[in-house]
């Protein structure tokens, strides 16, 4: 279904690994795009639609965060060891150790576009650009838009929501129900749901520990170590292009998403009228002509800079 990788492996990281998957050649001689998922504690599986950008010849890189996936799992380890700085450590090693730290792009989708918001914050020699998809600036907006999203679901849902919520039956089974039914509103609304996607939610199901730890049961229930975490202080210290992209049906709300076109100095705003939470699964075609876009945009740019150099 998709391309093949051309390697992939896992890198070391603290006594650790980081599992990593390239598509395309890395000595082409185009920017390659560096994928961070969601979660925390999804896996790269519902990301790799953006595999298909390698068929121009730039390299496109997954990876698995620590904790998840074909990574290291550790499921005694307890939230002073789940923290922003872990996963940005990570980041770092990984463009290290695949050689591409001095040139790269940056893709991040939820959870990763945040964790990729704080890597541009740190002004990296390397990085050409960001996409920040489908992500809040402030994880307090993104409870306070949460609740609101809760109020407008149907009134059995939205009970349940509450009911079941503040005694924390989270295995409820009018619980479940009613987290199904918003995650069809606002997280993918996609029909049938991709087999990339259900990968990922078997895999965060399989091993809940960064996901629990750090965010809570669900995604509009955020009791983690995150439930406070906010990047808008941060975020004038991006210097590189950002393209913002979000869904009009998106748990990542508009409200959530203005700080970065409020304070980002360079940033673009693509929203998709059609999707929620994945616009690159519940609208492909305009998702593939918006990134396309950007990308050609930032190697063009990269090759002013040479030139001027």
């Amino acid at each position: 279904m998709f391309p093949a990788p051309s390697r992939k492996g896992t890198v070391p990281f603290r006594g650790h690994r980081t599992w990593y998957r390239i598509t395309g050649d890395l000595s082409s001689g185009l920017t390659p795009l560096v994928v961070a998922h969601g979660g925390p504690g999804s896996t790269h599986d519902y990301l790799l639609r953006l595999t298909e950008f390698a068929a121009d010849g730039r390299p496109v890189i997954h990876y698995d965060q620590l904790g998840n996936g074909g990574s290291t799992h550790l499921p005694d380890h307890g939230a002073d060891f789940w923290t922003v700085g872990l996963f940005l450590d990570e980041l770092d090693n990984l463009l290290s150790q695949l050689g591409v730290a001095d040139d790269y792009l940056l893709f991040g989708q939820s959870w990763g576009g945040m964790l990729g918001a704080a890597h541009a914050a740190r002004r990296p020699a390397g990085l050409r650009g960001l996409v920040i998809a489908n992500s809040p600036a402030s994880m307090v907006l993104w409870r306070q838009e949460c609740e609101r999203l809760k109020d407008e679901m149907p009134a059995p849902h939205r009970e349940a929501l509450r009911r079941h919520g503040a005694t924390g039956d989270f295995d409820h089974p009018e619980y479940t129900r009613a987290v199904y039914a918003f995650y069809g509103r606002h997280m993918c609304r996609a029909d049938p749901l991709p087999r990339e996607v259900g990968a990922t939610l078997l895999e965060l199901q399989s091993d809940p520990t960064v996901y629990s730890t750090m965010n809570g049961p669900n995604d509009f229930h955020v009791i983690g170590t995150l439930r406070d975490w906010s990047l808008i202080e941060s975020l004038p210290r991006i210097e590189v292009p950002v393209l913002v992209i979000s869904g009009r049906y998106d748990e990542a709300t508009p409200l959530t998403v203005q700080p970065f076109l409020d304070h980002v100095p360079d940033v673009r705003w693509e929203l998709f009228e059609e999707s929620s939470h994945m616009p690159h699964v519940e609208e492909p075609a305009r998702f593939d002509a918006v990134l396309a876009r950007w990308l050609d945009e930032r190697q063009r740019d990269g090759r002013r800079g040479a030139a001027t150099a």
